[in-house]
């Protein structure tokens, strides 16, 4: 009798010993790390519930963690899906920008380069800043249409192109019209003038630039010297040879 109580005495202090180490274990020490796969799942189902600070996230520490893992391809895409679906063009252009360096023969290119570009161009502001971004968007815009014109980006890149081109000839009669209203006529003849050689493609900008440029022009030689006039007619006839 005694012997089966110390028996179960020891089994009990086993027990409690094996307990008390799994305790320790789970809360001291560090617990194992999420695997490739789930880190690209947990991504995954965060871009579904529209929790992209969480997708971004899960899918960095996929891309720091397992840089050679066959989810991290898939990772560093979504990386710049969920940047860019949460309206943080910058950080996706970025994104995207490094999958297209790390990565440059992968058939996600032609999207890869469509994404920098309309990332680029979400970042337009307003006709009174620098275009820095609109004009790096349609260098992406064109190189999507130029090497990839039988994918389905290089139409989206076309209708694109468009709107950048407009932007930018906004900006420079937006400049041009803030000269002619200073009545500094020289400036906004020379920026009426880059306009109409400029942009062609744009036939209502066109037109409206050459008008401006016409009126500036006449206001303008009112203030030269008579060389100065004779230079600037020969600048004026090469205008409206250009057309």
């Amino acid at each position: 009798m005694r012997n089966k109580f110390f028996s179960f005495v020891l089994a009990s202090l086993l027990l409690i010993s094996l307990s008390g180490c799994g305790l320790i274990d789970y809360y001291f020490l560090p617990k194992p790390e999420d695997t490739a796969q789930e880190l690209y799942e947990a991504g995954v189902e965060a871009m579904k519930e529209k929790d992209y600070y969480d997708a971004t996230e899960y899918f960095s520490k996929l891309k720091d963690r397992y840089p050679f893992s066959p989810y991290t391809l898939k990772a560093e895409i979504s990386l710049g899906d969920a940047y860019f679906l949460d309206k943080k063009y910058f950080d996706a252009s970025e994104a995207y920008k490094e999958f297209s360096a790390l990565h440059p023969g992968s058939e996600e290119i032609p999207y890869v380069l469509f994404q920098i570009g309309l990332s680029n161009f979400n970042l337009f502001s307003s006709i009174d800043r620098p275009q820095t971004n609109i004009t790096e968007a349609l260098e992406y815009f064109y190189r999507v249409e130029e090497a990839y014109s039988e994918s389905e980006y290089a139409k989206a890149s076309k209708g694109y192109i468009v709107k950048c081109r407009r932007a930018l000839a906004d900006h420079e009669l937006y400049i041009a019209d803030f000269f002619w209203r200073s009545e500094k006529f020289g400036s906004a003849w020379k920026r009426y003038a880059y306009v109409v050689r400029n942009f062609k493609d744009l036939p209502e900008v066109q037109k409206y630039a050459m008008k401006q440029a016409e009126m500036s022009y006449y206001e303008y030689q009112k203030t030269l010297s008579q060389e100065e006039r004779e230079k600037l007619q020969g600048s004026w006839k090469e205008l409206v040879d250009w057309l």
